[in-house]
């Protein structure tokens, strides 16, 4: 299995830098094994059964990208950070210039937040903050910007109107540093809409890591190691899942992320269990899904392990006719772009 198979050529007008507005306009192609038809994410209500299981991520992320000053005498140097993930002695976090930073001195961000650099290594360092708890989470948010991934951040800079566009109408626990974007497209009247028609709801959560960005490096991707992300499945959302799997119910996952957390909590038993801890899963085709039924997922980046995800539940073959379809009609990719069904 070669990284070559999950190459595509896309063309760059494709690519989206803002979402949809309203959310739910965002186009929808759903595709099962023998069909595809064009719709929108409002549709969902028609799409989804009564007695249908949604899990939704509600994660939510931090404004981690920070810029800052460092001073030495008279010299004052601009340096840019994003942090990455907390640690026993700080956050983790990549910074640009990094060669520049020395170990111990510090970066201030606002008046109010600054940190020391803990520890550097050639690839990271470690930033031991001067708040910590909720003045910290204060800090944080009134100094730093949104994520956006690399292919959003090379054509525009993050503004305030990113604080709501990537982050999720039910985010609820502060951890990521990047959004689980299929859930983007829900607003709450769709939500109650999905209820009332008898569709029900799990949350769990997957704190979402810059290593989703990260590219597959290796030709053989079965070699490929992930980088791990912290989750969790609640008991509550765990017999929830079975209860819909014994009634005859689908489970659907919005988002990656979501599917790789209840599949990451049955591996030890074939069935969803509470859960809690890291996750560093790789699904790609042979991968056995225990929970599954169907996915709705944004489209994503050519060689990158989401596409390996959806040739999995798909087939490989299929992914590309799904692919080729959503270029040749306009589809808009990546985080803030339009979704896709997918029903094998």
């Amino acid at each position: 299995m070669n990284l070559s198979d999950f190459d595509f050529d896309l063309p760059e007008a494709l690519i989206a830098t803002r979402p949809a507005r309203p959310r739910s306009s965002a186009r929808l192609l759903v595709a099962t094994r023998d069909e595809m038809r064009d719709a929108q994410v409002r549709d969902l209500v028609d799409l989804f059964r009564p007695g249908d299981r949604l899990i939704l991520n509600n994660t939510r992320v931090l404004p981690v990208r920070l810029f800052g000053t460092r001073q030495r005498g008279e010299a004052v140097a601009k340096v840019e950070v994003t942090l990455l993930d907390p640690t026993a002695t700080g956050w983790r976090a990549l910074a640009k210039p990094l060669r520049k930073v020395q170990l111990g001195e510090v970066i201030r961000f606002s008046d109010t937040l600054s940190a020391s650099v803990a520890e550097k290594s050639q690839t990271d360092l470690t930033l031991a903050f001067n708040l910590t708890g909720p003045d910290f989470d204060t800090a944080l948010h009134a100094a730093g910007r949104m994520p956006l991934p690399p292919y959003i951040a090379a054509k525009r800079p993050a503004d305030a109107q990113d604080n709501d566009d990537y982050q999720t109408v039910f985010a609820r626990h502060p951890g990521a540093v990047a959004a689980p974007t299929a859930s983007l497209h829900f607003e709450p009247w769709l939500l109650q809409a999905l209820a009332d028609k008898g569709v029900d709801v799990s949350e769990v959560t997957l704190h979402v890591g810059a290593g989703t960005f990260l590219p597959v490096k290796v030709e053989d991707v079965t070699t490929h190691k992930m980088h791990a992300e912290w989750g969790e499945v609640t008991p509550q959302a765990a017999a929830e899942i079975a209860a819909t799997k014994q009634a005859g119910g689908r489970i659907i996952p919005v988002g990656t992320t979501a599917l790789r957390l209840i599949e990451t909590a049955a591996l030890a038993t074939g069935q969803v269990q509470a859960w809690r801890g890291p996750t560093d899963i790789f699904i790609y085709p042979g991968f056995r899904f225990a929970v599954t039924d169907a996915l709705m997922t944004n489209f994503h980046l050519p060689k990158s392990t989401l596409l390996m995800l959806v040739a999995a539940l798909m087939g490989a073959e299929r992914m590309r006719q799904v692919y080729a379809h959503a270029i040749a009609n306009g589809y808009r990719f990546f985080s803030y772009g339009d979704s896709s069904l997918l029903i094998p």
